[in-house]
């Protein structure tokens, strides 16, 4: 059995090019680590550039790149085109969660976030494709959540971004069949990342002494201790095993769920009614 899954294997590492957006912190950081050690060359972009330098020591390319500023994309392929002729795999990790009640959050900071979690992304996979459409060879990696199966309250226009994302990466691998290019969709569950230090503080702000207030500081508690007690959580390093596996792989699956309680709950989420699954999600949040 053990052979047959390593024949399944290419050794992709060699010479392989490979982009990772979000690589200062989290999924991205650990992803990036998890390449270099295969023996990929690894170009590792965010905004916070001075948060990689761990990586440029071993053997990492930090590049400065914000996913909703065109020029710094373009800059960006523009480098690693003229290093190493282009990008074989694409990790889309960049991404972040506005939290709040519809009500409170501006048509605005709605825009931003699809623009970060959907259309950034978007668009430095079709900047990509070129390349990998000449050589006939290439993966595209979209980091989506479980979020993408499910939902929460307060969350809807992350999750917006993460179910786009999903039907998005869906439509885009048929397309990309014919050129010998897969795309992965990979949906973590709960990950000891910076997502709750980013989510909740703005999310309360957001919530003031309005008429969600309750609803906001609840929902508050309810992430804090369950990211708070050992066991609701995975590391960030589980989920770049996962993807480390199936850039590796001849045949990837189109979709791994992986982390705590990812599974589960898109089991759930699929044969509950949405009656009984709206009132599980609530139960949760006291």
């Amino acid at each position: 059995m053990v052979l047959k899954w390593k024949a399944r294997l290419m050794n992709h590492s060699k010479n392989k090019v490979v982009l990772v957006t979000g690589a200062s912190s989290g999924i991205g950081k650990a992803t990036a680590k998890a390449l270099l050690s295969k023996g990929y060359i690894v170009y590792c972009v965010a905004r916070r550039v001075e948060n990689m330098q761990d990586h440029k020591e071993l053997g990492g390319i930090p590049i400065k790149m914000d996913v909703t500023k065109e020029e710094e994309m373009l800059a960006g392929i523009k480098q690693i085109q003229q290093a190493h002729g282009g990008v074989d795999i694409l990790i889309n990790n960049a991404g972040f969660a506005t939290y709040g009640a519809v009500e409170d959050i501006s048509i605005d900071e709605a825009r931003y976030q699809f623009e970060v979690n959907l259309f950034g992304l978007a668009r430095l996979t079709q900047l990509v494709l070129p390349h990998m459409r000449e050589q006939a060879w290439g993966k595209v990696v979209n980091i989506s959540s479980v979020g993408g199966k499910i939902y929460t309250p307060l969350g809807a226009w992350y999750h917006a971004t993460k179910h786009a994302l999903e039907g998005w990466s869906d439509c885009l691998r048929l397309e990309l069949k014919p050129f010998n290019i897969d795309v992965i969709i990979i949906e973590p569950g709960a990950i000891v990342t910076e997502f709750t230090e980013v989510m909740l503080e703005p999310m309360l702000k957001r919530a003031g002494k309005g008429p969600y207030q309750k609803l906001a500081q609840s929902m508050a508690n309810a992430t804090k201790s369950s990211y708070e007690k050992k066991g609701l959580t995975s590391a960030a390093s589980v989920i770049a095993k996962v993807i480390v596996k199936a850039v590796q792989l001849n045949k990837p699956k189109t979709r791994y769920a992986a982390g705590k309680f990812a599974k589960p709950l898109i089991w759930v989420r699929k044969y509950l009614s949405d009656r009984i699954f709206d009132k599980m999600i609530m139960s949760q949040i006291k």
